[in-house]
């Protein structure tokens, strides 16, 4: 066994494996290090409304001359509905409902109260995303779940609560304080007297949302009957936010996007600048991968009436082929070794910056299972090349 390996390593070119080495150890390191820092980075882009899916858009149309009196022109319709739906970067769509009823609420804490007039809004549950069954109603329900948005509470607490002598909540203290609804039709002559419980805060939503059940439920108790007019609002789940066919179409169309998109636009960007990052590794890697593929082929070209002759003489396939494949797997190898100590390296210069920045760090292990996964498919289909080779040289 040896004396076969020494034979047929004899013309083996050492620059070519090292060649091979450096180039698959930067392929490796590449992608395995762009998927290791997208997985650190995202979070810095990622909305912490867990109870809201994370992509998508609110949009309304713009309020112009035109249609500043006139309700039904701020509406969206069923062919402009249809026409958003059948984009490609759009995976559904859902209409705000409105309450058709007065709400009023109000919380007595302490021996002091506050009520105010309220409105309420939902959204098809498909768009919510809460954990267990703090999102659900039914008819005969006494607690209505709701979700707010963050800006109303910062108003109370930095506006309305230092002028009047009222003291500061935080979001799990207001959580925690039992709301009392009060519902009533326009006409006062149907009421209905509810708790509220707040089961979350939406940095992104600037309303007040509660279950499209308990809104159906209570605008066919309170409302007044009328028919369902075009809603005003739209809710989008998107596939990339931050595209700029997005933007275009949008701005095409006189449409508006509530809130700050700033973040989708950079998590967009983050998405493209990483998969450029991944294509220019996986360029490198396949070629790096052809060259070994080269080297071998060489060599075993070279000494092809070796191969030809030890076969003849009943040495096994596997015997022949082996000092080969002990080349590929030991040079494979290293090139893994390297570019995981490399990932780790990158990742130890970057994470401290990017927790500095707020970034809630990702699995440490994707870029080194990233890197082992790709260098054991560079084995194997080295291997199965390399025994072919053989094979071939034995007929």
């Amino acid at each position: 066994m040896k004396l076969i390996s020494k034979l047929l390593r004899k013309n083996t070119s050492l620059a070519r494996i090292a060649g091979f080495i450096l180039s698959n150890f930067i392929g490796l390191a590449i992608i395995a290090g762009g998927i290791q820092f997208y997985t650190d980075a995202r979070s810095l882009w990622a909305s912490d409304d867990s109870f809201i899916k994370s992509d998508f858009l609110v949009v309304n149309k713009k309020v112009t001359s035109s249609n500043l009196w006139d309700d039904s022109g701020s509406g969206f319709t069923v062919s402009e509905i249809d026409d958003i739906r059948s984009q490609p970067w759009v995976r559904k769509v859902g209409g705000f409902s409105s309450t058709d009823y007065r709400v009023w609420a109000s919380v007595d804490q302490g021996g002091r109260g506050l009520s105010t007039m309220l409105f309420f809004e939902s959204v098809p549950d498909d768009f919510v995303d809460v954990e267990g069954d703090e999102w659900r109603f039914k008819e005969g329900d006494a607690v209505v779940p709701i979700v707010i948005s963050k800006d109303y509470l910062a108003l109370y607490n930095f506006g309305f609560a230092s002028s009047a002598g009222l003291p500061q909540m935080s979001e799990n203290l207001i959580s925690g304080i039992p709301l009392t609804l009060s519902l009533s039709s326009e006409d006062g002559s149907r009421t209905r007297r509810m708790r509220g419980r707040i089961v979350g805060y939406s940095s992104r939503l600037n309303t007040i949302l509660v279950p499209e059940s308990f809104m159906a439920w209570s605008n066919s108790e309170l409302g007044r009957g009328m028919a369902v007019s075009d809603p005003s609002r739209l809710i989008i789940d998107v596939s990339s936010p931050g595209d700029v066919a997005i933007k275009d179409y949008l701005e095409a169309h006189d449409l508006e996007v509530a809130g700050d998109k700033s973040g989708s636009s950079a998590s967009y960007l983050l998405k493209v600048v990483t998969g450029i990052v991944l294509g220019v590794g996986g360029v490198i890697t396949v070629l790096s991968f052809f060259i070994l593929l080269l080297s071998m082929s060489l060599l075993m070209e070279k000494n092809r009436s070796k191969l030809h002759s030890l076969l003849m003489l009943g040495c096994p396939l596997r015997d022949v082929a082996s000092p080969y494949v002990r080349i590929v797997v030991v040079s494979s190898l290293c090139a893994g070794v390297l570019a995981i100590c490399g990932v780790g390296l990158l990742r130890w210069f970057y994470i401290d910056d990017l927790a500095g920045l707020g970034a809630a760090a990702g699995n440490g292990w994707c870029g080194v299972v990233t890197a082992i996964v790709l260098t054991l498919i560079i084995i194997l289909l080295n291997i199965y090349s390399v025994r072919k080779k053989v094979r071939y040289a034995w007929r």
